[in-house]
């Protein structure tokens, strides 16, 4: 019944000030019983090609994910299900049924990609509690969206794929977030999500946008591994002549 989950793909507690979404969003892997092997989100169309790598890395093809687990519809969590023939989806059923009923052109929803998916022969829809996979529970935490879902895999440690319930630590420790459909539902959701967390000494969780977080022995936020992110840039006439900007704390600093 344990899973083991490691992160494929850093979530960025960032957003872009002039070009839309910035949409680098958390993906992880889960191995579980029966060689099962899950994929938790799938990011967005850019990250195809570092998620490939990140996965052989870990001796993981395309076509050895069993099993996708989509938190919620929004174009940085579910673009990449197509990367993995093999899969079998599991999706909230409200979440799906409310991304199809909005017209095509809305900002956040992939409506190409959601219309696909919603025809896959291998598609489960979930609704809270179990999710036909052995150890892995689910419940609603509206707000980012009104059906989004919470996973909750049981291992050594158990974790928590909270994906943009609470984005980042700063939405967990103020129990407010930045982008919400409802303000107050999502607050309620971010409770029950720490409420969850703590309720299990030792629990990782795994939000959309950061790095892994645990709770050290005072019941205070901290931050697993370190955080690489950064960005190249030419503005000069040589291809030579590249600027980086480190987008991390220590650079900030």
């Amino acid at each position: 019944m344990a899973w083991t989950v490691e992160t494929v793909q850093q979530g960025f507690p960032g957003k872009s000030a002039y070009h839309g979404g910035l949409g680098w969003s958390t993906v992880a892997v889960a191995r579980g019983p029966e060689g099962r092997i899950a994929v938790l989100d799938t990011g967005a169309f850019g990250a195809r090609r570092r998620l490939l790598a990140q996965m052989r890395a870990l001796g993981i093809e395309p076509g050895d994910v069993t099993d996708l687990l989509l938190t919620h519809l929004h174009y940085d969590h579910c673009m990449n299900w197509p990367m993995f023939p093999r899969a079998t989806i599991h999706a909230g059923e409200a979440e799906l049924e409310m991304a199809l009923a909005l017209p095509d052109g809305d900002p956040l929803y992939p409506e190409f990609t959601i219309r696909e998916l919603a025809r896959h022969p291998r598609l489960r829809r979930l609704r809270d509690g179990e999710t036909g996979l052995p150890g892995i529970t689910c419940f609603t935490a509206p707000g980012h969206t009104m059906h989004h879902l919470v996973f909750v895999l049981a291992g050594d440690p158990p974790v928590i794929f909270s994906a943009d319930v609470a984005k980042n630590r700063a939405e967990l420790a103020t129990g407010r977030a930045d982008m919400t459909l409802d303000a107050a539902a999502h607050a309620a959701s971010i409770a029950r999500l720490n409420a969850a967390w703590r309720a299990v000494p030792g629990t990782v969780l795994l939000p959309g946008h950061d790095l892994p977080l645990v709770l050290d022995g005072d019941g205070r936020i901290a931050a697993q591994g370190a955080r690489t992110c950064a960005i190249d840039a030419w503005f000069g006439d040589k291809l030579e002549a590249v600027t980086r900007f480190e987008l991390s704390e220590r650079a900030a600093g």
